[in-house]
């Protein structure tokens, strides 16, 4: 029988799944409520002194959608508004309560080392498990030269793990910003710094659309807007790579995240390299009862497949991984045409003339593939809008 139970840095996960620090980990009595539920635990929202000003603007949210569904969402909020006072209590609380849930403190300071030092000393006589070092906030943060603004800079990343190592009592991630042009740059560094660990990614700067009427981007925040955090399903292609590269540089433990809306999301992150994930926009759409499918999912999968836990596929797709120019281009594959589902739409046909190489053409009702024009870019296939083509 397959468990979900992990382990990192010495710290026990009853499940992979986590609460990113976000909107869902706000109020002490929410977490209790996803806790009851099936979390293995939660990334507190971030934590700052108390005299650090927090104003937020309403709306903060927009998305968008395709087939109904959210794919893409953007946040412009900003970090928790407890104080450390009721953070220290409702962490205590917690702990009481679910004992075998894990907690992690995100924190986030000014660049003054005694500010960071002073959030860690406190919270290190906490119940939390380990501490997230917020450098990577897109939206309001920056703009008091913290957030995104520490994340992009090796250098000041290094400095602020290296004050928070120096008094910290438990284990260290740092959480990265994928809006940085090299983010094994920034890995590296906090891990010559002393992390313990990496979590990856927060959200893509962005912005959402803009409205034709009124040509105020969204979110509208009375008559103006301003570039904010972008999350949900689009971004896992993004998160997945960010979380490779940093396995392919680095063995330090990761807490992957970005976009994992279904276990077979969190699957993969596993696969390329994350020891645990942690779900946010998934729960803002449709609630914290989205844990018992994923659990639920991934045990099965564990089960179909022979394996013990989620430790057995971590960095299975790693080896998998090259550079373009060691990729076998020895073989090639060719599209095949399925007649039952195929509805003669000539879809494919149109967009391999115009965009590729004029290698299909509609014929007595029978898409034919001329092997000479062909390359296999497999374009015909993700084109097709009735999944008829499958390349072989």
């Amino acid at each position: 029988m397959a468990t979900l139970k992990t382990s990192v840095m010495g710290i026990d996960f009853e499940n992979p799944f986590l609460l990113s620090s976000a909107p869902p980990t706000a109020r002490i009595d929410s977490i209790d409520k996803a806790f009851t539920l099936g979390w293995g635990g939660a990334v507190l929202k971030t934590i700052t002194p108390d005299d650090l000003e927090m104003i937020e603007a309403s709306q903060r949210y927009a998305s968008w959608r395709s087939g109904g569904r959210v794919c893409g969402f953007e946040n412009i909020e900003l970090l928790s508004h407890l104080t450390v006072q009721q953070w220290l209590d409702g962490i205590k609380f917690l702990h009481q309560k679910h004992p075998t849930k894990v907690q992690i403190a995100s924190i986030m300071a000014p660049v003054v080392k005694e500010e960071w030092q002073n959030l860690v000393r406190t919270f290190n006589e906490s119940e939390v498990s380990a501490f997230e070092l917020n450098f990577s906030c897109p939206h309001g943060m920056p703009e008091k030269g913290i957030g995104m603004a520490i994340g992009t800079s090796a250098e000041i990343s290094a400095m602020i793990t290296g004050w928070v190592k120096q008094v910290a009592k438990k284990p260290v991630f740092v959480k990265l910003s994928p809006n940085v042009t090299n983010i094994v740059e920034i890995a590296k560094a906090v891990e010559n710094a002393g992390a313990d660990g990496i979590a990856a990614i927060n959200t893509v700067q962005s912005m959402m659309g803009v409205d034709l009427d009124t040509f105020v981007p969204m979110p509208n925040v009375n008559g103006k807007s301003t570039f904010g955090g972008y999350s949900g399903s689009s971004v896992k292609p993004i998160g997945l790579r960010c979380v490779a590269q940093i396995r392919q540089n680095s063995d330090l433990p990761i807490l992957g995240m970005g976009g994992i809306s279904n276990w077979r999301d969190a699957a993969e992150y596993i696969t390329v390299g994350s020891d645990v994930v942690q779900v946010c926009t998934e729960v803002m759409i449709n609630g914290y009862g989205v844990i018992g499918a994923m659990k639920q999912g991934l045990l099965d999968y564990l089960e179909h497949k022979g394996f013990e836990s989620p430790a057995d596929i971590k960095n299975k797709a790693i080896a998998n991984l090259s550079s373009h120019e060691k990729l076998n281009k020895s073989e090639q594959v060719y599209p095949h045409i399925n007649d039952t589902f195929c509805v003669k739409c000539s879809k494919c046909v149109t967009v391999c003339d115009e965009s590729e190489h004029s290698a299909l053409s509609l014929v007595d009702g029978h898409i034919e593939v001329n092997r000479d024009n062909c390359v296999g870019c497999s374009l015909c296939s993700h084109a097709c809008p009735k999944s008829a083509i499958t390349m072989k």
